[in-house]
């Protein structure tokens, strides 16, 4: 990428996504029904500050502060997380199934249109697989023992996508170099229809694998 404020862009929105993470990682590993699964997820919210160090320290080399870096996605990130409260565990296991799961799926599209050591960097703090999978499987076996839960569970994923994008669309009308990225490399206004129509194919295959409905 030859932009630096296109890099500094992303950089300081996925800095300031991984100090959010630990915060709702944390919070979520207090609905946990036993001791393990709190376990797990209070280990995994450790990883999400080790990967925030890593991105503030690349901030710093590139002569931006972190802090100036992350402070226009506050707002949006904040507001998206406040109005996706999960009640309980299942809800907060969905969240994290189907919203991390689609930022991951933007993040990996974008770190193919970046030169190193950035590339590696985004591609190495995208959410640990093993989280995915063991949401995925929490949410199955849920709803294997209680098939009425699909429905709930189903209607919460939709509202989770729905403010998403509804608050990326605000991010991305604010922050035109960050914009700049959907179109790269080519340059053409459809690549970014491209781009969501293999998020929502991705996200529809999520949605299937764990019995939950589009």
């Amino acid at each position: 990428m030859s932009d630096p404020a296109a890099l500094t862009d992303l950089l300081g929105l996925v800095a300031y996504g991984e100090l959010v993470a630990f915060d709702r990682m944390a919070a979520d590993a207090r609905l946990a029904p036993d001791l393990t699964r709190r376990a797990l997820l209070s280990e995994m919210a450790a990883r999400e500050i080790t990967h925030y160090r890593r991105l503030a320290d690349r901030l710093t080399e590139l002569g931006m502060r972190p802090e100036e870096a992350m402070r226009p996605y506050v707002t949006a990130l904040q507001s998206y997380h406040d109005s996706t409260q999960p009640k309980d565990w299942l809800e907060a296991l969905t969240k994290a199934y189907v919203g991390d799961a689609v930022a991951d799926d933007f993040l990996r599209e974008i770190a193919g249109q970046l030169a190193e050591p950035d590339r590696q960097l985004v591609l190495d703090v995208l959410h640990d697989s093993r989280y995915d999978e063991f949401a995925g499987r929490e949410i199955r076996a849920a709803i294997v023992a209680d098939p009425r839960l699909a429905n709930r569970l189903s209607m919460w994923a939709r509202r989770l996508v729905g403010e998403a994008l509804s608050h990326a669309g605000r991010v991305a009308a604010e922050r035109a170099a960050l914009t700049t990225l959907l179109v790269a490399p080519t340059g053409d206004p459809g690549a970014a229809q491209a781009l969501f129509k293999r998020l929502t194919a991705a996200h529809t295959g999520r949605m299937a694998a764990v019995g939950l409905n589009n």
